[in-house]
C-alpha cells in the first residue's frame, strides 16, 4: 500500500489554515514532509512557492508575509533542514512577522536509536517563537482531523495576536507518506472570505494613560515625535496620516525613520524632519533643541545619533506607544500599550491646538538648511566615478527622486540602511521602504526582497505594470545570499538589485577598527569577487555603471524589462568616508547661521 488513510487529517489542517487567512506556503523539498507537501499542492486556494534551500526559503517567506500582511507557512523535512530556518525565525521574532513553521519529523520510536536524518526538533527555536506545538502521529481516527484543524487555528491566532511573530509546529509521520486524494464531500478548496473566526484585538489605551499623556502635552511647549521602524505593518499609510495630523495639531516636529512609513506618502510632510542624522551631529544645534516631552513610536531608530540624542534626554518625559517594551536607552517614563493610529486620533481630539509655532519652525528651518547642504555637497562630488569622490548614499537620493509611486525599496543592512536614513528625502508620493532591522543581519536579504516581490506579483502601478521592487545591497551581504536569486527566475519574479560594490565591509571604515591597520584586514575582508558570472548563471542581466545618469538609465531599463537585473556601482570605502565628513562639515557650517538666528 502506497497511500496512508491516516493522513486525511492533513486536509482538515490546510482547510482550517485557509479559512483563517493563509494563502501562501513556502515549501522546500524532502521526503518526510511529503504528506504536508502533497496535501497542500492539491489545493487550488493555496499558492505554493517551491524553494530549494531552507535558509533562503525562510527569508523569502519573511518578505512575503511582511509585504502581504498575512501569515505565511514554511514547510520542510526533518533533520538539519528545519535548523536552516533559524536566522529567518530570529528576524521574524524581532520584526513581528507572522511565520508558521511546520517541520516534518520521524515518529517517536525512531528518536535516539541512530535513525537517519533524525534530530531533536522539540522547541528547536527556543524563545524566538511565540508557540511550539507537537502533533501526534496521524491515526485513522476522526478526532485527529479535528485536532489538526484546531491546531491550525491556534497557530494563526498566536502568530497574528499582538505583537505578531513566528510559531512552530512539529509533526511526526510514519510511512507510508502519501496521503489519499481528498474525499468528494470534503470542504477542500471552498474557503470563505479568509477571516474564518480568528480575530485579533483592537488595542485601546487605558483611560489613565490617556489622562496622563494629555496632561503632559497640555504642559509641553517643545515636544518631539520620534517614529522608528513600524514592525508588523505592511501598510504604514494610516499610521503616517494619523501621526502627521496629531503633529500638526500640537506643533511638534516628527523625526521620521525611513522605515516608519512617515517620511514618504500623501500625508502632510511639512512637520516631517528627514535630515536629523546630520542635524544631530552638530553639538551647538543639540544644545538649542532640548524638548520637554518626547513621544515615541516603533522600534529603536536606525540612526545611532538619534538614539544617542534620546539617551541624553534622560529625565525628560518619554512616552512609548506600541505593543512591545523597546527602550535600549533606558529613558522611558511611560509605556502605553495601544494601537498607534487610535492613540494619535485620541490625542488630537483631547488636546488643544498648539499655539507656539516657533519650536516647529526652528526645526523646519534647520532641516531645510541641512537638506541644502547635503544636496550641494553631493552634487559637487561629481556626476561620475571618475570625479574621484562618489558618495554611496547618493544612490538613495537618486532612487527617492524618480522611482515610480507604489514602488518598493528594500535596503540591505550595514551601510545601505544607514545611507537610506541619511539620504532618502521625504517625498509626497508612496514609496514603501523595507529592511530587515529586527536582528539587523546581513544574511537572507536577497531572499527577503524576493518575498516582497512575490507579494507584489498582482499589484499594478498603472498601464498593467507590476509594482517595481528595488533592492540596494552591499557586496558582502549579496555574497551571503547569492542562492536567493534562484527564486526570481523560478517563480517569474521581478527584482532590480542595486549592488554597491566596495570590495568588502565598507562600514568598518567608519568604525574605530579602521585606526588599527595591523588587524583591519579581518574587518574590511576584501574578496576581489566579480559577481557578473553568478548573476548570469541565475538568468539575470548585469550592468556596471560609471555615472549617475547611466545609473538611472540602467535601473529604469531593468524595471522595464522585468525579471532579474543587477546594476553595480564600484565605489571606494575610504573616499566614501571622506565624502561623509565633507557633508557633515557643510551641514555644521549651514547650521551655524541657523543657530545664530534662532538662538539670538
Amino acid at each position: 500500500m502506497t497511500e496512508n488513510p491516516a493522513l486525511r487529517a492533513l486536509d482538515d489542517f490546510w482547510q482550517a489554515l485557509v479559512e483563517t487567512g493563509v494563502r501562501h506556503v513556502c515549501l522546500s523539498p524532502g521526503s518526510r514532509s511529503a504528506p504536508l507537501a502533497i496535501s497542500a499542492a492539491r489545493r487550488s486556494d493555496i499558492t505554493l512557492w517551491s524553494l530549494l534551500d531552507e535558509r533562503s526559503a525562510g527569508f523569502f517567506a519573511l518578505g512575503l508575509a511582511r509585504a502581504a500582511g498575512q501569515p505565511v507557512v514554511l514547510v520542510c523535512t526533518s533533520g538539519t533542514a528545519v535548523g536552516n530556518y533559524l536566522p529567518a525565525v530570529i528576524e521574524a521574532h524581532h520584526s513581528c512577522v507572522p511565520l508558521i513553521v511546520v517541520s516534518a519529523d520521524r515518529p517517536p520510536e525512531l528518536h535516539g536509536v541512530g535513525s537517519n536524518q533524525t534530530i531533536d526538533q522539540q522547541k528547536l527555536f527556543g524563545t524566538f517563537v511565540k508557540l511550539f506545538a507537537e502533533m501526534p502521529v496521524p491515526e485513522p481516527e476522526d478526532w485527529i482531523g479535528r485536532h489538526a484543524a484546531a491546531t491550525a487555528r491556534r497557530l494563526v491566532h498566536q502568530a497574528t495576536a499582538s505583537p505578531m511573530g513566528p510559531v512552530h509546529l512539529n509533526w511526526p509521520f510514519r510511512e507510508p507518506l502519501i496521503p489519499p486524494p481528498p474525499s468528494a464531500n470534503a470542504a477542500h478548496g471552498q474557503a470563505d472570505n479568509g477571516e474564518g473566526g480568528v480575530y485579533t484585538a483592537v488595542r485601546t489605551p487605558h483611560p489613565r494613560a490617556v489622562e496622563r499623556l494629555v496632561k503632559l502635552l497640555r504642559q509641553a511647549h517643545r515636544g518631539l515625535i520620534v517614529c522608528g521602524p513600524m514592525a508588523g505593518l505592511p501598510d504604514t499609510s494610516p499610521f503616517a496620516a494619523a501621526v502627521a495630523r496629531v503633529a500638526a495639531h500640537l506643533g511638534f516636529p516628527v523625526l521620521a525613520d525611513p522605515l516608519s512609513g512617515v517620511r514618504c506618502g500623501a500625508h502632510a510632510l511639512d512637520v516631517v524632519i528627514d535630515r536629523y542624522e546630520w542635524l544631530l551631529r552638530d553639538e551647538a544645534w543639540m544644545r538649542l533643541v532640548c524638548p520637554d516631552v518626547v513621544i515615541r513610536f516603533g522600534a529603536p531608530p536606525t540612526s545611532k545619533r538619534l538614539g544617542q540624542f534620546l539617551e541624553r534626554l534622560a529625565g525628560v518625559p518619554q512616552v512609548y506607544i506600541g505593543d512591545r517594551w523597546l527602550d535600549p536607552y533606558f529613558t522611558l517614563t511611560d509605556f502605553v500599550d495601544a494601537d498607534p493610529v487610535l492613540m494619535c486620533e485620541i490625542l488630537r481630539s483631547q488636546t488643544e491646538r498648539g499655539e507656539a509655532r516657533a519650536w516647529l519652525e526652528r526645526w523646519q528651518l534647520a532641516n531645510q538648511a541641512a537638506a541644502d547642504a547635503v544636496e550641494q555637497t553631493l552634487c559637487s562630488a561629481g556626476e561620475s566615478a571618475a570625479d574621484g569622490l562618489w558618495i554611496e548614499g547618493r544612490v538613495f537620493r537618486e532612487l527617492g527622486r524618480w522611482l515610480p509611486e507604489g514602488a518598493d525599496l528594500f535596503a540591505g543592512n550595514s551601510m545601505p540602511v544607514r545611507d537610506l536614513d541619511a539620504f532618502l528625502a521625504k517625498r509626497p508620493a508612496r514609496l514603501q521602504v523595507w529592511a530587515n532591522r529586527g536582528a539587523s543581519g546581513i544574511d537572507g536579504v536577497v531572499s527577503t526582497a524576493c518575498g516582497v516581490s512575490a507579494a507584489r506579483q498582482s499589484v499594478e502601478t498603472g498601464a498593467g505594470r507590476r509594482a517595481p521592487v528595488v533592492l540596494v545591497i552591499g557586496d558582502i551581504s549579496f555574497y551571503h545570499d547569492l542562492g536567493g536569486l534562484l527564486a526570481v527566475g523560478r517563480h517569474r519574479l521581478d527584482l532590480c538589485v542595486v549592488l554597491v560594490h566596495n570590495d568588502g565591509g565598507g562600514i568598518f571604515s567608519f568604525l574605530p577598527q579602521a585606526a588599527y591597520p595591523d588587524t583591519f584586514a579581518h574587518f574590511r575582508t576584501q574578496h576581489g569577487l566579480d559577481f557578473e558570472p553568478a548573476v548570469r548563471m541565475y538568468g539575470g542581466s548585469f550592468r556596471r555603471v560609471q555615472a549617475w545618469a547611466e545609473f538611472r538609465a540602467a535601473v529604469e531599463d531593468g524595471l522595464a524589462v522585468g525579471g532579474l537585473s543587477v546594476v553595480e556601482l564600484r565605489t571606494d570605502a575610504d573616499a566614501n568616508v571622506r565624502g561623509y565628513r565633507r557633508i557633515a562639515a557643510a551641514v555644521s557650517k549651514a547650521l551655524a547661521d541657523v543657530c545664530a538666528e534662532v538662538g539670538g
